[in-house]
């Protein structure tokens, strides 16, 4: 039976979400729209996205990804749009939309008056000898595991590409407690934000600039990694091979629209390198050749999530538009207008560009670009901003309750502090999506520098830690002064006790490693461990072995008991000599069940046979 709808959006990341909504709220009804979807939940791919976005609150500025996708999902389900997930539209013909269930295993059908077609894009992949080993992997792999199923793909990584997804997944992945042994890259700059390159750099990645990987190293996982330098031409250069110990390798090096559905609607594709490759010829309203098919997002041109939640405000009021014969010209020039004011900026020029050769043009300029230099009165506690680039964004501006921070009018301005009106409260340093602000107070026998954190643990009042600068290279000790802790935005400030003259140089730290003592190896029970229950209260051996199993292992506490007994001595006062020493149990070694059963009945064979079968049936001794 074919289903006939009046919208039919294909793909629920933010330009399918914002497009239903703009269509169901502007018709009056969600009913008859429906979002058909290949993921098992919706958001395409906010919910494995962590970090806080860029922009301005109207389109969820500081908001971390996965929140974005909780809030559109929630808003369109508000207004009656059906979702279906775990399902894939597998064919757009003249007289029918095929769409296969993938949970009920069955093919429906659908006809739509209007197509909106959001459906994002695929990663690019990169040629290089054993690329096809286990623990290579695409960065969105890796986002899926880590992020959305908890699961870390490997323990040091090596990223391939220093674009924003490269930056980003380096940054999750040291969240997540692996080790990130270095980020290559085959052009001369990064191709990221700044403030994302910084953030890593603070953390000692290092960022191989003209590198390129030539090989995976293993036999049956990768094992590790030759990059290499790259000349002009990006060809490898003989002599300057580098190896790092990896256990996977992630993949960022850009992604290609899907335009495998819009292609069969009949629409005219061209091909646009600055928009990602081949892309729907489209119009500003976001119509394509084709008179009832939009498109939006990354399909559209590969840009980020902001312009894809405007781009599917613009098709949806367009459709909503020529489905009620309404007018909403204002709610579609106003989305137009978001859309140009980001678009400005210098990270948007490839993108202008490219809708240049379709005839489609956005302006450029008018912000502000000139960085401070003014570091505020010393000795007072102030914001120091450190973002380099214009990009658009201004949670700052916005957050500041003094209305000390400015971008200058237009939200790819680099931001400046008016110090007369800084309080010095660290809203904006908590506020930031690219954690690029600090604080900073002189003092009379040394400096605070207040740190933006996200990683565990986070460290309490006077742990003695490693100052690191821009580079993440250790450059003094310094010791934690106070937190404060963030817990609903997740980013808190952690004020440092750095050396006098040290306040602009210090922008990370590093806790002391912690090597684990074992007392008793046979069940890996730390001096951590011990000290631990001991702080609850328990002193006795027997209860320490009743609640740790310590000195219950194959040695049956040779080592581990005498060891025990010192530390309850040294934790309670007491001397050894009055401390119990705890029974000793038989047996003194591990004894096999059959060894017993056969010694005690022995002057039974038969019985004994039958005795060590039901002992023995689920094959444990």
């Amino acid at each position: 039976m074919v289903r006939r709808v009046k919208a039919l959006i294909v793909g629920s990341g933010p330009a399918g979400l914002t497009g239903a909504i703009a269509i169901a709220e502007s018709v009056g009804s969600g009913e008859e729209v429906v979002i058909i979807d290949e993921g098992i939940e919706p958001g395409g791919q906010l919910p494995k996205q962590t970090h806080k976005f860029f922009g301005h609150e109207g389109f969820y500025a500081s908001t971390r990804g996965f929140e974005i996708g909780n809030l559109l999902v929630k808003k369109v389900k508000s207004l009656g749009v059906e979702i279906i997930q775990q399902s894939t539209v597998t064919g757009i013909y003249e007289d029918v939309i095929t769409v296969y269930d993938r949970v009920n295993n069955i093919v429906h059908e659908y006809l739509a008056d209007y197509l909106l077609i959001a459906s994002g894009a695929t990663e690019r992949f990169l040629t290089f000898k054993n690329n096809t080993l286990p623990g290579v992997y695409g960065a969105g792999a890796v986002q899926t595991l880590m992020n959305q199923y908890k699961v870390l793909p490997g323990e040091s990584f090596l990223i391939v590409g220093a674009g924003n997804i490269g930056l980003i997944v380096a940054y999750q992945l040291v969240q997540a407690g692996a080790q990130v042994k270095a980020i290559v890259e085959a052009s001369s700059r990064v191709g990221g934000y700044a403030v994302h390159a910084n953030k890593v750099k603070r953390l000692g990645i290092p960022i191989l600039l003209r590198h390129t990987i030539l090989e995976a190293i293993g036999k049956d996982k990768v094992q590790g990694a030759v990059v290499a330098g790259v000349d002009e031409r990006f060809k490898p250069i003989p002599g300057t091979e580098k190896e790092f110990v990896v256990d996977a390798i992630c993949l960022a090096v850009g992604l290609q629209p899907n335009v495998e559905l819009v292609a069969q609607t009949g629409a005219k594709l061209v091909y646009i390198p600055e928009l990602g490759g081949y892309v729907p010829l489209r119009d500003e309203n976001m119509k394509t050749t084709v008179h009832n098919v939009f498109v939006a997002g990354d399909l559209s041109g590969i840009e980020e999530a902001t312009t894809a939640m405007i781009e599917g405000y613009i098709a949806g009021y367009n459709i909503a538009q020529e489905l009620t014969g309404k007018s909403f010209e204002d709610k579609i020039e106003k989305m137009k207008r978001e859309l140009e004011e980001f678009r400005r900026g210098p990270f948007s020029k490839k993108v202008r560009d490219g809708l240049r050769k379709m005839g489609i043009v956005f302006p450029e300029g008018g912000y502000r670009e000139e960085q401070q230099t003014d570091r505020g009165p010393v000795g007072k506690l102030r914001a120091i901003i450190e973002c380099p680039e214009a990009i658009p964004c201004n949670p700052c501006e916005t957050s500041c309750p003094t209305g000390a921070i400015n971008v200058g009018g237009n939200i790819n301005g680099i931001p400046q502090i008016d110090y007369s009106k800084c309080i010095g409260c660290g809203v904006c340093v908590m506020k930031c999506p690219g954690l690029a602000i600090f604080m900073i107070q002189e003092k009379e026998e040394y400096s605070l520098v207040g740190i933006p954190y996200e990683l565990l643990p986070v460290p309490t009042n006077g742990t003695k830690v490693k100052l690191l600068n821009f580079e993440g290279k250790e450059i003094a000790n310094g010791e934690v002064d106070h937190v404060v802790l963030n817990n609903k935005g997740k980013t808190h400030i952690v004020f440092l006790r750095v050396p006098k003259g040290y306040e602009d140089v210090v922008r990370s730290f590093r806790l002391p490693e912690k090597a684990e003592e074992f007392i008793c190896r046979c069940e890996e029970i730390t001096k951590e461990d011990i000290e631990r229950v001991i702080d609850m209260g328990i002193t006795d051996y027997e209860e320490l072995r009743r609640v740790l199993r310590i000195g219950m292992g194959p040695c049956g506490g040779k080592t581990c008991r005498s060891l025990t007994l010192q530390i309850i001595s040294e934790k309670t006062g007491r001397a050894i000599s009055e401390i119990q020493l705890g029974v000793y149990r038989p047996p003194t070694m591990p004894t096999p069940f059959e060894a017993v059963v056969k010694s005690a009945l022995s002057e039974n064979d038969e019985v004994s046979e039958n005795m060590m079968l039901l002992t023995c049936s689920d094959g444990r001794q």
